[in-house]
This record gives structure tokens, C-alpha cells and sequence, in this order.
């Protein structure tokens, strides 16, 4: 009889399982925090939803839309897509609930898993894990910078360091479709082949964006929107960078910058980190000022960022750092025989009442073996049960790193290792 063949994780899609698993979630968490503090509530939403979402709030013309959406038919034969971004489904959470007919902005908070069909290689998954936020409904230069503010200060809650933050204008109506025609006759005058050259016909922006050498070198002496901001757009981007300079948040304008989307206006912004090879944004966003009517709500604005938790975790660890907390849990139980086992188990429960996190050994292990389970758990504390001590009524409280131990009335072992762990 033949062995049953086992199963892998989906080709570019990570695992995350202890220990690493507890960077995943210090990440995770850390920037959400960030958000928190801005005064970001939480939103959670679906993660599929009807596919003209994302064609028409994110652009037909990007490599999202174009190559990269997991589409099918559900069985009412609708054709719904896996969410390959945040922002036109938190738009379409907005004017479903009407919270954009309230006070404004409205600021929204989110994480989890997103999908992409890309070819998998460091740092880039097919289900990549994101925090976001979005802020809807004013269209302020202070507003722009406590976003970038807001997740510049998540990096850097990490201990993260050897990031930068690029930014630049990608201007608005009273500028943009002047530029896009001066760009659309001068990528014209230039041999590229005919998909590029479509690409030029419906966003020329795009074609900024095309990593390939030889596109790269004919689009070198390209015009810059930078360049030809209107005095207004002009006037909201130097606004932008006062805010960021008061902050201080320190930025590169990068005036080639071109992000991955179509509905970005204004101000626009990625994190790179140069630990991470050719993968090297580690989180970024920007403005949308005409999204939020195309999807069919009010004439209102937005910004907001998607920061990677995956590509973070890898830069963090490209600097040495991990925000893992120092183990599992704090306090270990060591039972010698069923009746400890069933006392240490109450102590357990009680301890994690109080907010302290408990683990001890199951089965039957000697005293060495679950010794080294404890060693192994990370725990600060053990706490030992035998014999001597069911008569006594009492514990054995040991500090790991040291070894130091006390034997501690089992009606005092909840304040005393409250004691030691220093809460």
C-alpha cells in the first residue's frame, strides 16, 4: 500500500508558525499601533468582492487589473476577485454605510491577507499580509504628512532604521491632463513595441514604471510631472513637505516615482529599504482624490498607505532585529504526578486571569525532560510541584536564567510572581 503523499503551502504563499510566527504578529501589531494613536478605528472586510471594484478603482490599465487579480466565477456565476489591495474596498465600505455623511475625515484602520498572481521570489508572495489606513473626506496638506507621519513612526516603533521615505507630486486635474498629453507625444516619438505603446495610449505614467533597461534609457530625458505642477498642486506638495520638515520625517523627493496604481493624485510616497534586494518597498501610498465619485460616492478626497508586514519582518531580519517578545510565555509548569498536574492547572488559570501567559508540561515527562521543556518555552519563571509540596500546600517558584528558587505558599504564588515578573 502506498504511502499518501503529503501537502504544501500554494506555491509563494508564506507560512508563518512559532517561533517566527511572534515577529509576524509583533509586526502586525506594531503598526496598527501606530494607527491607533492616530486615532484610526478598525474596519474589516471582505476578502473577496465583485470584480468591477478593482477594474474600475484601480485601473484597467495597471499590471493588477491586467495580469495579477485571482477572478473567478462563484457558483451564482458572479465574478468576484480575492482583494488585491485595501483602498476601493474600504471606498466602497464608506459609501455602502454612509460614514462619509458624518464628521470628516472618516480614518480607518486595516490588516490582513491580500492576493496577487505574481511570480513568487523574496519578498514577493501571492498572499501578502498588509496594514493599512485610509483617511476620506478632506483634502488637507497636514493631513497628507500625519499619514506619512503615521507609518514612518510604525517603522521606527520596530527598531527598524535603514529605511527611507521617497515621496513626490503626481499632480491633479488642473495639471495632469496637460502633462499627459506633453508625455503621450513625447513616448510617440519613441520604437517601443506594441504593448508598451498601448500602455502609453491609456496611462503614459505606466511606462515610467517599466523596469526593463532599454525602456528605462529611452524614457531617461522624459518630461517629470514635478516639473509641470500647477500653481495649486505645486502649492499643496511644498505644504506637504513644511508639515513632514516641522515633524521631522525625513524624505527624498523622487521626482521618477510612479506607483503601481492608477487612482493616486497629489501627493505620492513609498518606503524603501535597500536590505531587500530588488523587492526593496517595504510599504507606501498616496492620495486619490477622484476615486471615491468613480466608485459612487461624494466628490470627496482621500490618502492613506499599505505597509507589507511580510517585506518588514525580512528587512527587519536584514538588520539583525527581531520585536519577538523575549519568549512564549512567561510562567512554566513543572508537575511531578496527576494530582500536581491537576493543581498547577488551577495556578495556571488563575495566573492568565491576572494577564499573565502560563504553559506547562502534558504527558508524563521526569523532572529533566520537563526541565527543558521549560528552558525551551522561554519562560522568566517555572514553577515546580511535587510531592513534598502537595502536602505542604506549597510551590517552588525558580528563575530560569538564574536558577534561584523559593518555595512559596500556593496562596501567595500569584503575588509573588507578579513580584518577580515586575508587574
Amino acid at each position: 500500500m502506498s504511502k499518501a503523499s503529503t501537502f504544501s503551502a500554494p506555491k509563494g504563499v508564506p507560512d508563518y508558525v512559532p517561533p517566527q510566527s511572534a515577529d509576524f504578529v509583533a509586526v502586525r501589531d506594531g503598526l496598527l499601533r501606530a494607527a491607533r494613536l492616530a486615532g484610526y478605528g478598525h474596519v474589516e472586510l471582505p476578502i473577496f468582492e465583485d470584480t468591477g471594484l478593482f477594474a474600475r478603482g484601480v485601473g484597467e490599465s495597471t499590471d493588477v487589473v491586467s495580469k495579477e487579480m485571482y477572478t473567478f466565477a462563484d457558483r451564482g456565476d458572479r465574478s468576484v476577485t480575492l482583494r488585491p489591495e485595501g483602498t476601493a474596498g474600504v471606498i466602497r465600505a464608506v459609501i455602502e454605510h454612509g460614514l462619509d455623511r458624518g464628521q470628516l475625515p472618516v480614518k480607518l484602520a486595516y490588516s490582513g491577507p491580500f492576493f496577487r498572481y505574481e511570480r513568487p521570489q523574496a519578498g514577493r508572495y501571492r498572499q501578502l499580509q498588509q496594514v493599512g489606513v485610509e483617511a476620506i473626506g478632506v483634502d488637507d496638506p497636514a493631513l497628507d504628512a500625519e499619514v506619512i507621519a503615521t507609518a514612518d513612526a510604525g517603522f521606527r516603533s520596530l527598531g527598524l532604521e535603514g529605511f527611507r521615505l521617497e515621496i513626490t507630486s503626481l499632480g491633479d486635474d488642473t495639471c495632469r491632463p496637460q502633462y499627459r498629453e506633453l508625455l503621450q507625444d513625447f513616448l510617440k516619438a519613441l520604437p517601443l513595441d506594441e504593448a508598451t505603446r498601448h500602455r502609453a495610449d491609456i496611462n503614459p505614467l505606466r511606462v515610467l514604471d517599466d523596469k526593463r533597461p532599454d525602456v528605462r534609457e529611452m524614457t531617461a530625458d522624459a518630461p517629470l510631472m514635478l516639473d509641470h505642477l500647477s500653481e495649486s498642486a505645486k502649492a499643496h506638495f511644498d505644504s506637504v513637505l513644511a508639515h513632514l520638515d516641522a515633524l521631522g520625517v525625513p524624505y527624498v523627493i523622487n521626482p521618477r516615482m510612479v506607483r503601481g496604481l492608477d487612482y493616486y493624485t497629489k501627493t505620492t510616497f513609498e518606503f524603501v529599504h535597500d536590505g531587500l534586494g530588488a523587492q526593496s518597498g517595504i510599504g507606501g501610498g498616496g492620495r486619490y482624490d477622484g476615486l471615491m465619485e468613480q466608485l459612487g460616492g461624494q466628490p470627496v478626497s482621500g490618502i492613506g498607505y499599505g505597509l507589507g508586514v511580510d517585506r518588514t519582518i525580512l528587512a527587519l531580519a536584514a538588520e539583525g532585529k527581531s520585536v519577538a517578545g523575549e519568549g512564549r510565555v512567561q510562567v512554566f509548569g513543572v508537575p511531578m504526578g496527576a494530582e500536581a498536574k491537576t493543581r498547577l492547572l488551577v495556578l495556571a488559570q488563575q495566573l492568565r486571569g491576572a494577564g499573565v501567559s502560563v504553559d506547562l508540561v502534558f504527558g508524563d515527562r521526569g523532572m529533566k525532560g520537563a526541565m527543558k521543556a521549560a528552558d525551551r518555552s522561554g519562560a522568566r519563571l517555572a514553577l515546580v510541584v511535587g510531592e513534598r509540596e502537595l502536602d505542604e500546600g506549597t510551590v517552588v517558584v525558580k528563575q530560569l536564567s538564574t536558577g534561584e528558587q523559593e518555595t512559596v505558599p500556593l496562596a501567595d504564588v500569584l503575588a509573588r510572581v507578579g513580584v518577580l515578573l515586575g508587574s
